[in-house]
């Protein structure tokens, strides 16, 4: 997708944020539309229709999660979250309404424009089975095969299962309870246990220096994050 092309909706009840924001964004060839609270984004996302929506938790109306959980009932409009609230539980709680990412403030554009790449190359990434690539490391969901420079790692069922949800979700932060729900089912979201152990594994059979992994990314008490290509 063409940046020129990009809609991305602010949604903040600053008004020097959203100046910011748009003056940044416009600057780096998206269309940018606001809204100051939950009512008014809800609003604007049915007449404008955008391709991305950068969204405060702390409106004046409607709690920002509680508008992800709405338009989640009907749109799968990509929700980045940008906000104050720093806190773990606020941005497992987010991600779990069903935001996409999660950025707190004060954050560097260049991490913003950064993340609203991968958003976007994961939206407009076809649905058929994709082949994910990244440094030395491929992974065809199609042929079920996964090679890091040219070897072959031998990965469990499970491993796989684990590595194709986030090969799904590349560049997207997966919290624990949804990795757990998407690879071992309901009942087991909090067997966090079960989830450490397998990405230690993975990362033992993926990544260069497991100690300092390059493609399974850990978002500190909220989740992983499978790299894209920067």
């Amino acid at each position: 997708m063409n940046e020129t092309s990009v809609r991305v909706l602010v949604v903040d009840d600053e008004p020097a944020i959203r100046r910011f924001l748009r003056t940044s964004l416009t600057a780096h060839g998206y269309t940018v539309f606001e809204a100051s609270g939950g009512q008014e984004a809800l609003t604007e996302v049915i007449a404008h229709r955008p391709d991305v929506i950068l969204l405060d938790l702390g409106l004046p109306d409607i709690d920002g999660i509680d508008v992800t959980r709405r338009l989640r009932e009907w749109s799968p409009i990509p929700i980045i979250i940008l906000s104050v609230r720093g806190q773990e539980e606020d941005k497992i709680a987010a991600l779990d309404a069903g935001a996409d990412d999660y950025l707190t403030k004060p954050f560097g554009i260049g991490e913003l424009l950064a993340r609203l790449r991968a958003t976007l190359r994961r939206t407009a990434a076809p649905a058929a089975e994709p082949v994910y690539t990244v440094d030395a490391l491929t992974v065809d969901l199609a042929r079920r095969v996964v090679t890091v420079a040219g070897r072959e790692p031998q990965l469990t069922p499970t491993e796989y299962d684990l590595l194709r949800v986030m090969v799904n979700n590349a560049g997207k932060v997966m919290t624990h309870r949804q990795l757990l729900r998407q690879v071992w089912g309901m009942g087991y979201e909090q067997e966090t246990h079960l989830l450490r152990v397998n990405v230690s594994n993975l990362r033992r059979k993926l990544e260069p220096d497991p100690a300092r992994p390059q493609y399974i990314l850990t978002e500190p008490g909220v989740g992983y994050r499978l790299r894209t290509a920067d």
